[in-house]
């Protein structure tokens, strides 16, 4: 199976030795995105700008493999407090709107810079 390396300057680059993406066999398999402006380079402030942030940036790798939002078969939410999962989870419908992929939502004691939110997703071409 050939895989390839999906890359956009319209999502933060990776932190480490990671794609922002890699499309393998007709799946689009996400790193997890935290909320970190890519033209700042830097994380905004507070739960609701990061989730915001952070799902942008997918959708900016999704379109650069020709994608988009309603290929996500699966979400995995990573969050540093349970008490925000209202307001992502808010934040998260609205982006999705009527699709609703699989998700999973985990609390973690901390993410990279010290972000609040990290999502990654599983996309598939139709």
């Amino acid at each position: 199976m050939s895989t390839k390396i999906i890359q956009t300057q319209k999502a933060p680059a990776a932190i480490g030795p990671y794609s922002q993406a890699v499309f393998a066999g007709g799946m689009l398999f996400t790193s997890g995105q935290l909320g970190i402006d890519p033209a700042a380079n830097a994380l905004p402030e507070g739960i609701e700008a990061q989730t915001r942030q952070s799902l942008q940036n997918i959708r900016a790798i999704l379109e650069e493999a020709a994608l988009d939002i309603t290929d996500v078969v699966k979400t995995v939410v990573f969050i540093t407090n349970m008490a925000d999962f209202p307001v992502i989870n808010e934040i998260y419908a609205s982006f999705f709107g009527d699709h609703k992929p699989a998700r999973s939502c985990v609390e973690v004691s901390r993410l990279p810079k010290g972000g609040l939110v990290e999502i990654e997703v599983v996309a598939q071409r139709q």
